[in-house]
Formats: structure tokens, sequence, C-alpha cells
């Protein structure tokens, strides 16, 4: 039998470009991100570590940091609290003693912390390049002109909005304004039966997959009863009658790291590894989802490996820095836990927060300069509270 009371190397092949992503390799002739006003510590600087730390004390309770599960640990090693991006938001809001709040995150989740938390509090993103691939998938111009694809279609005053947290400021501010609601990957099926309380169809948005899965898997709707609202095509590539029959309308997005799980990795990790549990996020193509043993949350994951039997094996499909961080977590409980697909698969925008810039904005912060304020102007405010009070107001 093998031996798996150590940590288990995982079984992934960084390319160059996941390596150029992660900061150890370099290319001159790429874009830094967002230049820094001032000089941006080298990644190279032994003292990081220690300046990190030395600028965290020296703000005291006025700075609260955040990290998203998916960020590296040189960075999670800072934060007052880990976990999604609406429990850190909800975090934030809990913390009103702190001036600012320090999001390890992306851009749309410094967006919600910056919607839950009171005027006096600043919101700061250590690198503004940090945004997310599938909240940029839909724009408030291509939202707005599906809805009035949908007004010619007569389907507009039948259909609820639900827009899923990784979204932009503007999208939930259309959601609220068009009588819809947030949901997170945890309550997206109370989301939907409630929004099939209010009407008869679900524009849901951004993520494809989530509420396809979600219709599907959990609410027993069929693939039939899905379409997909493409924006870069006339009419999002739909027919009215295709709308008029449709259930779930769902927008062309998708996340790009549980989005490169296929059908073939989860095979190929049966294969390998005889026995393996498969449990993957609700981010994942449908086909995936439908192969997995388990299927949850970024939370339900954690609490899935917390509550498993040692000498378990698992295969997980998400983001790498949180895998590797599980396996090392649970190696001395005798849990094998492995990557789902055999090349790597980091966030590559969530990894734009790294220590340098962490310490820049620190050491900013504690110098009394104001960076990277994430700002939601107040009307967008507004009706993107009003979608997020929606939410948390579900049974």
């Amino acid at each position: 039998m093998r031996d798996v009371t150590t940590a288990q190397p995982l079984d992934v092949q960084p390319t160059p470009l996941a390596l150029l992503l992660l900061g150890r390799e370099a290319d001159p002739k790429s874009e830094r991100g967002v230049e820094c006003p001032g000089d941006l510590p080298s990644p190279s600087d032994p003292d990081l570590v220690a300046r990190a730390r030395a600028a965290k004390e020296k703000l005291g309770d006025k700075v609260f940091v955040l990290g998203h599960h998916y960020q590296r640990d040189e960075v999670i090693q800072f934060a007052d609290v880990t976990g999604d991006s609406f429990k850190l938001a909800r975090d934030a809001a809990a913390r009103p003693e702190a001036e600012y709040i320090v999001f390890c995150g992306v851009h749309f989740m410094a967006e919600s912390a910056d919607i839950l938390t009171s005027d006096d509090q600043k919101v700061v993103l250590p690198d503004l390049a940090a945004g997310c691939s599938m909240a940029d998938m839909a724009t408030a111009e291509q939202v707005a002109e599906c809805w009035d694809v949908l007004t010619e279609a007569g389907v507009a005053e039948a259909t609820v909005p639900v827009s899923y947290m990784n979204s932009s400021a503007d999208i939930k501010a259309f959601t609220g304004k068009h009588g819809g609601t947030i949901c997170t990957s945890s309550n997206a099926k109370r989301a939907l039966e409630w929004a099939f309380e209010q009407g008869e169809k679900v524009l849901f948005l951004p993520d494809q997959h989530l509420g396809r899965n979600t219709a599907v898997r959990d609410m027993g709707m069929s693939l039939d009863d899905c379409v997909v609202y493409n924006p870069h095509k006339p009419n999002g590539g739909l027919t009215a009658d295709q709308l008029r029959a449709a259930k779930m309308i769902l927008w062309r997005g998708h996340c790009s790291v549980h989005g490169r799980f296929s059908l073939d990795s989860v095979n190929e990790v049966r294969e390998r590894i005889p026995g393996v549990n498969v449990l993957v996020h609700p981010e994942c193509r449908h086909e995936v989802v439908a192969a997995a043993d388990y299927v949850g949350s970024t939370e339900y994951i954690i609490k899935t490996l917390e509550a498993a039997p040692a000498g378990s094996k698992w295969a997980i499909g998400t983001e790498l820095n949180l895998v590797k961080r599980l396996a090392n977590r649970f190696a001395s409980e005798g849990k094998e836990i492995v990557f789902l697909d055999r090349t790597v698969c980091f966030c590559s925008t969530m990894n734009r927060i790294d220590l340098p810039h962490l310490v820049w904005a620190l050491e900013s912060l504690a110098e009394g300069n104001l960076v990277n304020r994430i700002e939601v102007d107040r009307e967008t405010e507004s009706f993107a509270k009003l979608a997020l009070e929606r939410m948390l107001a579900l049974p």
C-alpha cells in the first residue's frame, strides 16, 4: 500500500506562461500591469516579509486585510481573514473600525466590499490589473442590449435576472434595477427558486456553467430548457421562438480556470488513482459536473475535505493555489489530494496580487498615502446593494 502520510507532490507541469504569471520568469515586452506611483519593490527583495509585517503593525486596527482562497501563500499569510468573495465582503462590513480594507482578490470582489462597507471605509486593491475574465465577459452595454432583445421578443416582463457574485458592480446594479437578485455558488438553487416565483424565465449572468448546472443538476430541468445568449452575435444568436421556449437564458460567460477541466480529466484521474473521489466546483462544464462524485462551492470543497476520512483520495477541480494548500494541510491526516488536471491551472489575474504589490500598498497606507482605491458611484451602489439585499433576504 502506498504511504500517503506525507505531503504528496501535485502532478502538474507549469507552462512558460504560468511561470510568467507567477513572477518566476520575465518578459520585458509584456505589460507589467498597472504601474504603481513610486517604486514597486523587487520580488527578490529578501526583506519583503519583514516590510509587510512592519507596515501592517504600524497601521494596526486601521487596516483589515482580506485574502481570497485562490491567493498565493506569500499573500495569504498576511490576511486577517480568508474566504470566498462574498464572505470577505461581509467580513469587511463587520469591521467598521477599519479605515482601510486591503482586498487581496480581484476587482469585482473589491467593488462588492466597497458596496457593503460604510462611506468612511476605503477599499484598496493592491494591483488594479487584478480583474476577472468571467466578470469582464458581461458589460453593462451588452446586458442592456440583451434586455432590448428580450423586450422585442416579448419575454422581458416575464424574465428575472439572477447574477452571480462574480460580476461587476454595473451588472449587479442592472440586476437590482430589474427586480433580480445576486447568488453565490452556495445559494444559486435558492436564488433560482426565488426567481421562478417572481417570473417565468431567468436571465443568468455571467457564468453559463453555474446557471446550467444549478438548473439541470439541482432543479431537475433539462438541457433543452436552457439557451445560451452570445453577446457577440446579433440577437444573442437566438430566435424569438427560442427565447420564448427557454426557461433559463444563460449568458455566454465562463471561468477561465474551471472551464478548462474536461471529461477526459475526470476519466484520466480515475484510471490513474483507483478509488479516487472527484470533487469539483459548479463553475465547471456540465459534463464534468455530471461525472464528478461531489460538486460544491469553495467553502463546500474545504468542508468536505475536512470531514473526509484518513486515507481517502481526492482529485479537486478548482484553482491550483487552493488545491496545493489543501494537499499540504491534510497530508498529515493521510488524505491524498491531487489536482484534477495534469497541467497547471492558476487564476492568472488573482496571481497579480503578489507580495511586492501588497508591500507597496501597505507601506503607502502607513505613510498616509491612499492608493488604488476602489470606489463605486452612488447610483450603481444603490441598485447593486438592492440586489444583494434581496439575496440576503432569501429563506
